[in-house]
């Protein structure tokens, strides 16, 4: 009685708030819980003219097939080894740009820079990977006539399997370093003014500012968005893998998502229930290592998102 009693009081003083919320709420049903209910299909063999209810049921079948797959080993290797890779390279890098940043002192320099860093994020997939073909085509390509000027062969790095995870990842960091040093940035300027000061009395460094009072009062900041990014580990840029990939290059490039989509949905005839099968593995997966990293993170860090 009285949880209904405080509800009502908070939803009466909080009116205006609750209004405000309610598009965003709705989005999230509509978009977000309702399609929930397509997940059945993982379990059907699904047939489109059939529906939901009409299609035959086949239990795990679905995810079996995929953990038979004879190329299970090499997707799930390629995936989870591109995760990682991306979180290894471009999660410290937005961190070490926003902390140059904060130590410049040419304001207009520092602005011309931070624009300039900003500008590929909003640069779309697309022109992204047709930069890169650009660049390092064999025909005419920017680095490929480096390499020659320099005396050695020109490479086809579209067709070589070794270069696709150096391409990709450092795309990933040109593309994405500058906009991510943007909340970093916001907690550097949160930091007490007076630590600065009181340590450079003590005769400090700016590198011994950095490292005792920058690094540990974004520790913070840091684990919360860590967490956040280690459930993405198995979910890796769908769209750039397969605008960058080809069937030379499926050895190190291959991932579950284009690996279903290519198999479920693209080919002749399309199967729907194994793409959404794998894509609740996906899911359970990426919702167990986020649950790990907060764990750890609550344990020895003393942060953590619940």
């Amino acid at each position: 009685m009285k949880f209904i009693q405080r509800l009502s009081f908070d939803l009466r003083r909080n009116r205006v708030l609750m209004l405000m919320m309610l598009p965003g709420i709705a989005l999230l049903i509509v978009f977000k819980y309702l399609p929930m209910y397509g997940l059945l299909i993982s379990f059907q063999n699904y047939q489109l003219f059939r529906g939901f209810f009409a299609s035959p049921w086949v239990g795990f079948r679905n995810f079996e097939k995929f953990f038979n797959d004879p190329f299970f080993f090499r997707l799930v290797r390629n995936t989870f080894v591109l995760g990682l890779y991306n979180i290894l390279w471009t999660f410290p890098a937005p961190i070490m740009l926003a902390i140059l940043f904060n130590e410049l002192r040419l304001m207009w320099f520092k602005r011309v820079v931070q624009t300039v860093s900003y500008i590929p994020y909003f640069i779309s997939t697309v022109i992204i990977v047709g930069m890169l073909k650009s660049f390092l085509s064999t025909d005419n390509g920017v680095i490929n006539n480096l390499i020659v000027m320099l005396g050695a062969e020109k490479i086809n790095f579209f067709s070589e399997p070794s270069w696709f995870r150096t391409i990709y990842i450092s795309s990933e960091i040109w593309q994405g370093v500058g906009y991510g040093s943007i909340l970093y940035l916001a907690a550097i300027t949160g930091i007490d003014q007076e630590l600065y000061e009181a340590s450079r009395i003590d005769g400090a460094s700016r590198w011994q500012n950095i490292f005792h009072i920058t690094v540990p009062c974004l520790i913070p900041t840091i684990s919360i968005l860590f967490i956040m990014r280690v459930g993405s580990i198995i979910s890796v840029s769908f769209e750039k893998v397969y605008l960058m990939y080809s069937s030379a290059t499926y050895e190190t490039a291959d991932v579950i998502a284009t690996y279903v989509y290519r198999m479920g949905i693209k080919s002749s005839n399309p199967n729907f229930s194994y793409a959404s099968a794998v894509g609740i593995m996906n899911s359970i997966v990426s919702l167990i290592l986020v649950w790990g990293a907060n764990t750890f993170s609550r344990k020895f860090l003393e942060e953590s998102l619940w």
